[in-house]
């Protein structure tokens, strides 16, 4: 049985200035997608990072959970990057969280699915069988690359399927894709959808300008970005995980269409495909 939250706090008033902002723990319980003895799964949002910082608990999604539940130790599943949202899963024991992991990291045990907005026309599905590896030529130095000839580059696979084009003339193409990673290799996604061409809305590292990162990571979302990126985060959401082969049939875990994906879609008159609404 999936469960999903009735409601879910999207904003912040600090979520994208120079500091994070702080998570307000009278609305944590509404990211709680499923929760047992042994599992806590979360609707990560796209302005919280998932491992804990110098800015204390509250600073993170582990730090806040931490909170939740009183507990000294959580074993973190999954993760995602601080502008990624959705489903992120948290053990709350070694043996749940050894089971999880190792199905994680085997072939095929988990089917992880994203949603991504990509620029231009996606017409067709698209398989990338593309290595990576660090970019050592950028200015980013989390930054990875398609690199075939490196001996460093580690195989991965991410299959790109179109299910909404945009319809308004009044902006750039734009392609709402689900996303199938069959390996989970660091930005993968967002390298693998640079290279094809179709880079992820808004991404500041893999997009049109790389310095964008940095220029927010000293100053934030100042209003220059406002005037060339049309979201203020990387439209990138982490939609499904399924442990049913690990767990049980109902350890399928899905976090709705954020708001600011559904706002972007609006203005570009991308239809929200049936298996994307309530």
């Amino acid at each position: 049985m999936n469960t999903t939250p009735s409601s879910q706090q999207e904003s912040n008033p600090e979520e994208f200035g120079e500091t994070a902002g702080l998570v307000d723990m009278s609305v944590f319980p509404q990211w709680i997608i499923f929760e047992d003895d042994d599992l806590l799964v979360l609707n990560k949002p796209g302005w919280l990072v998932c491992h804990p910082s110098k800015n204390g608990p509250l600073s993170s999604l582990v730090g806040a959970a931490r909170e939740y539940l009183g507990a000294d130790i959580l074993h973190l599943v999954s993760r995602l990057d601080r502008e990624t949202s959705g489903v992120v899963v948290l053990a709350k024991n070694k043996s749940a969280a050894s089971a999880a992991q190792k199905a994680v990291d085997g072939k095929g045990c988990v089917k992880k699915k994203y949603i991504a907005l990509l620029e231009g026309e996606l017409e067709g599905t698209i398989t990338i069988s593309q290595p990576l590896a660090d970019d050592k030529k950028s200015l980013v130095a989390i930054k990875t690359c398609c690199a075939i000839q490196k001996p460093s580059a580690k195989s991965a696979l991410t299959i790109f399927n179109p299910v909404s084009i945009s319809q308004s003339p009044d902006f750039p193409a734009a392609t709402l894709a689900e996303v199938e990673i069959i390996t989970g290799r660091k930005h993968q996604i967002r390298a693998h959808a640079q290279w094809m061409g179709h880079c992820v809305v808004a991404d500041k590292i893999y997009g049109h300008d790389e310095t964008l990162y940095l220029d927010f990571i000293d100053n934030g979302f100042t209003p220059d970005m406002a005037k060339v990126l049309p979201m203020k985060r990387q439209a990138l959401h982490a939609y499904s995980m399924d442990f049913s082969k690990v767990f049980s049939p109902s350890h399928v875990f899905v976090a709705p269409l954020p708001a600011d994906f559904k706002e972007f879609m609006a203005s570009r008159e991308i239809p929200i495909p049936d298996f994307l609404k309530g």
